[in-house]
């Protein structure tokens, strides 16, 4: 006799049967849940905290909220060279910080009808495999023909010496009860520069540290020296070539200095927030007992259909390790519940030309190849890049200026568009459009043939020469 066979045997008998099992009621995972549903399937979402998962509760969207309010006050600023005259305008954050939880609150409700409406069970609890296929959530046991892995991922600490108890992670921020008056935010990645605009825009003396010489040193050069300038121009002060914090201590005044590897201190903050990435939430699940593997990194371990290395068994969104983004999670998972329970068996996730945005002051749009990957990958014979940099009409009237960026990667003798990069007011708003055309495989020619609408920040992808 197998005893694990046996216990596999027993765990099977107890379950309750579903199609489809999602564990995570992130963005993804519901996304995926309800359209399973609305295609027939009888499915189980378990989620231990509230709906929505990090975008709706702690990341994307109240960001887009604090970030909506830090640009009313550069408007604000602006508004006296456009003749308007205001009092004294003052600003309470603990107003701000009310409505926008009380948004979140709403959204999770939304969430929680919605799988109502679509007839999905929902278990409240932290879900683990006790056999293939057989999960665990409060003591009682599920089956799932199909399970889905949704379970995103979480703020990384450095584990610096005296940091973790003097610093807040990007969750933290969203706590905040009052707005801090000397702030250190520590990453380079699009969080820190987010959160650190978002403090400075506020009022904030807001100093963001890096390991190297700059920022998002990922995106194309046009876009990070831009972004630093700009940073720096609005006031933030941008400590570099650090190589990361040494250590953290709190000082008799209540305030915390650092100390960098690089030999140099900066001390004085009342807010330290590190921001230094994410790491996937797989603790506790047991993904050994599905034949789930994971990497070094706990990247869950998928091929192009979304498959982990066990039967049945699926992973989206951050746990796979591709692009951390809400809308790729959610397409991810309705493309896999069309394939399973729809029949459209070849459907799946490109994770090809993937527009995203970083809500910067001013924002940023980027799409494709940076012009170094494009060089490296094609040759520099075979690239031709067109830039512009200007300022914003909107700055006509304006003492504050920022600057607008563009650049366009083109690739071989019809001029194929690789990549499009972006910083400058609305850049936003303005790269989704560009995204569908590029998908399309549009050309430079393409570009030039459609007419600029004028005066407009956006008509300069089109008539770059």
């Amino acid at each position: 006799p197998n005893p694990r066979k046996n216990l596999t045997c027993m765990f099977r008998a107890m379950a309750k049967k579903f199609d489809y099992i999602v564990i995570g009621g992130g963005s993804g995972g519901i996304a995926s849940a309800r359209r399973a549903a609305q295609r027939g399937a009888k499915v189980l979402l378990v989620e231990k905290s509230r709906l929505g998962g990090t975008c709706v509760n702690v990341g994307c969207v109240p960001k887009k909220v604090m970030w909506n309010a830090a640009s009313m006050r550069e408007f604000l600023h602006d508004a006296h060279d456009y003749g308007f005259g205001f009092g004294d305008v003052t600003f309470d954050f603990k107003t701000l910080k009310e409505k926008r939880d009380a948004y979140i609150k709403r959204l999770n409700g939304i969430y929680e009808t919605n799988l109502k409406n679509n007839e999905v069970t929902v278990a409240q609890g932290f879900a683990k495999f006790v056999a293939p296929k057989v999960i665990e959530v409060n003591g009682e046991q599920y089956e799932g023909q199909n399970i889905l892995l949704a379970t995103g991922g979480r703020p990384m600490r450095s584990g610096v010496p005296g940091l973790a108890e003097n610093s807040i992670d990007s969750d933290g921020f969203f706590e905040l009860e009052s707005l801090p008056k000397r702030a250190a935010v520590l990453g380079a990645g699009y969080i820190a520069v987010e959160l650190a605009g978002v403090l400075n825009a506020l009022g904030t003396d807001t100093t963001l540290v890096v390991r190297k010489h700059a920022p998002l040193r990922t995106f194309d050069e046009l876009i990070y020296t831009t972004l630093v300038d700009e940073m720096e121009k609005a006031g933030v002060k941008i400590e570099k070539n650090t190589d990361g914090v040494k250590s953290a201590k709190r000082e008799e005044d209540d305030t915390v200095t650092l100390d960098f590897v690089n030999g140099g201190s900066l001390g004085g903050f009342d807010l330290v927030l590190e921001a230094i990435g994410r790491s996937t939430n797989i603790e506790g699940l047991n993904l050994d007992a599905a034949g789930v593997e994971v990497n070094k990194d706990g990247i869950v371990k998928v091929n192009e259909w979304s498959e982990t290395t066990a039967k049945d068994v699926y992973a989206i969104g951050d746990l796979i390790g591709v692009a951390d983004l809400t809308p790729v999670a959610i397409k991810a998972g309705r493309y896999l519940s069309e394939r399973l329970f729809n029949g459209k068996s070849d459907l799946k996730m490109s994770y090809d030309l993937i527009p995203t945005v970083v809500f910067s002051h001013p924002p940023i749009g980027t799409i494709g190849l940076t012009e170094k990957e494009a060089r490296n990958k094609f040759g520099d014979d075979n690239v031709k890049v067109y830039r512009s940099v200007f300022t914003n009409m909107y700055h006509a009237m304006t003492e504050r200026k920022t600057k607008t960026a563009y650049k366009l990667v083109c690739q071989g003798p019809n001029e194929v568009v690789v990549g499009l990069h972006m910083i400058g007011i609305a850049s936003d708003e303005i790269l989704q459009g560009f995204g569908v055309a590029m998908k399309m495989g549009a050309t430079k020619a393409n570009f030039d043939e459609c007419v600029a609408i004028h005066p407009t920040a956006a008509e300069e992808l089109v008539t770059m020469t």
